[in-house]
């Protein structure tokens, strides 16, 4: 009896020892979980607006080449911008990539001759965020590329539409064969540039308007977020942080992990949430997405903004978004820092963050007419910059000032992005009051409609109106007007009396 006991006891036992083994396999605290780093954060109350990831990706600039070595220009949120790219290109499928050397065909001579339209991306775009923009389909070579120019034309003296992606290393270009473009459309392109500033191109590619451009000086009003509320949306639990004043007077946060600078009065933040370095590669694509998602919960946008790579540098830790007032980027007067938010990541987990805390009103409180100079001026200017060779975009902006109290100022000026990503003012506008010279070629109707949209694509005068997001989510169909018979262009079948119709707007 005892020796039953005893073998039932030690089946037990060993029952239990293995019923033990197996939770502690199977069951142990982490194992077959997902590894996250901790970055939670306590829920505050709403700020800005949230964004996806589809609305940040668009070309800077949208280049016309109109045949004989005539171009234009013409910028985002601008009505032209508008029905071309969003109208006529993004839903258009890009299929049956050809990978092949960059210098397969002399570029030169398709500018100058074959009439077309370049998107420009500046530093590039991997082709995983540009699918937010248009509908493409690769292979796994094209799919891994960063993209920095989609150049689509029609071959001189054929009905033969071509479309080409360029790599960002200027190495290669990858030819769509199943472009779902016509000929029609290439001409609709065109039709649009009709009146819009003609444009030269420089040697390494930067263009610049024949004559000066019309601008728009505008004041808003704006508020800022507090820094307690930063706090509270910045930190899991804000009542263990502390908080000084340094020597020079900004604010710091901290909980003994996280760190948060106020600065420039209140207006500029930097947060800081250190992470152990990482053996694997930064997939730039993948921060972005995390960038996005990470500003909509701390913070929000106010306005729109455009993803700019920062380059192979920064090896895809860095992410930044350049701010747009109405269809300008915004550069900053140093040591005044707005119009941009820039963020570090280590693989999806945010560890820097930058922004400005102030939120622009709804509506401008003024806004004055202001020329930008163009032609031989604009060129010698260029010339003479100290860094000249490393210059990479020449472009129209607004320089952001603080006036007086509690308003901003935004003044057009040219401005150049260098190598490194940096940018900086290369000319001031010309004073209040300003009129061009008058050109010796006859002004036109159409030229004459097109003033406010000739420039850099925004309402002119002393009105006091618009919104800072204006009409780069939205387009109005009137107000525009075009011709494509003076340019010897073959006309397309919305360069008749239905276009006309369609654009006569400005007109009035």
């Amino acid at each position: 009896m005892i020796e039953k006991f005893k073998t039932g006891a030690l089946i037990a036992l060993v029952a239990i020892s293995l019923i033990q083994s197996y939770l502690l396999a199977y069951s142990m605290p982490g194992l077959n979980a997902t590894v996250r780093r901790d970055q939670n954060y306590a829920n505050a109350e709403p700020m800005g607006r949230e964004m996806s990831v589809e609305s940040v990706i668009f070309p800077e600039q949208l280049i016309v080449h109109l045949g004989d070595n005539k171009h234009t220009v013409i910028l985002p949120g601008t009505q032209f911008y508008e029905m071309i790219l969003n109208q006529r290109i993004k839903g258009r499928e890009f299929k049956g990539f050809q990978r092949n050397p960059a210098n397969m065909l002399n570029w030169d001579e398709v500018r100058k001759n074959d009439i077309g339209i370049e998107l420009r991306f500046d530093s590039g775009v991997p082709v995983e965020l540009l699918q937010k923009l248009l509908k493409l389909e690769g292979d796994l070579l094209f799919l891994n590329e960063t993209i920095n120019r989609i150049w689509i034309f029609k071959t001189t003296g054929t009905e033969e539409v071509r479309t080409f992606f360029f790599s960002n290393d200027g190495l290669m270009v990858y030819e769509s064969v199943r472009a779902d473009l016509t000929v029609r459309d290439v001409q609709d392109y065109v039709g649009f540039g009709q009146y819009q500033p003609t444009y030269t191109m420089t040697a390494d590619g930067l263009y610049y308007p024949d004559n000066p451009i019309v601008g728009t000086e505008i004041v808003f009003p704006y508020e800022t977020y507090s820094p307690d509320l930063m706090q509270r949306n910045l930190f899991f639990d804000p009542s263990t942080t502390r908080t000084w004043e340094d020597r020079s007077g900004s604010q710091i946060y901290t909980d003994g992990k996280r760190g948060l600078q106020v600065e420039q009065n209140g207006t500029w933040i930097n947060y800081t949430d250190p992470a152990a370095p990482q053996n694997n590669e930064n997939v730039l694509s993948d921060n972005v997405f995390a960038s996005v998602d990470f500003i909509n919960e701390h913070g929000g946008w106010d306005g729109i903004h455009r993803f700019v790579n920062p380059g192979l540098e920064s090896k895809g830790k860095l992410v930044l978004f350049q701010q747009y007032i109405e269809h300008y980027p915004v550069v900053e007067s140093a040591p005044f820092h707005f119009g941009y938010m820039r963020l570090s990541l280590q693989q999806g987990v945010v560890t820097e963050y930058a922004r400005s805390l102030i939120t622009l009103g709804v509506k401008a409180e003024s806004r004055k007419e202001r020329w930008l100079p163009g032609g031989e001026p604009l060129r010698k200017k260029l010339q003479s910059l100290k860094r000249r060779s490393e210059v990479i975009a020449l472009f129209p902006a607004l320089q952001a000032l603080p006036s007086e109290e509690k308003k901003m100022r935004f003044t057009p000026v040219w401005a150049v992005r260098l190598q490194d990503g940096t940018e900086q003012v290369l000319e001031d506008a010309y004073p209040h009051g300003y009129e061009p010279p008058q050109q010796e070629e006859p002004v036109n109707e159409g030229n004459a409609a097109n003033r406010g949209n000739a420039g850099l694509g925004g309402s002119t005068g002393e009105d006091a109106g618009g919104s800072q997001t204006g009409s780069l989510n939205s387009v109005s169909q009137a107000g525009l007007t075009t011709n494509t018979a003076s340019a010897g262009v073959e006309p397309s079948p919305l360069s008749g009396d239905g276009i006309d119709q369609l654009l006569a707007g400005l007109k009035n």
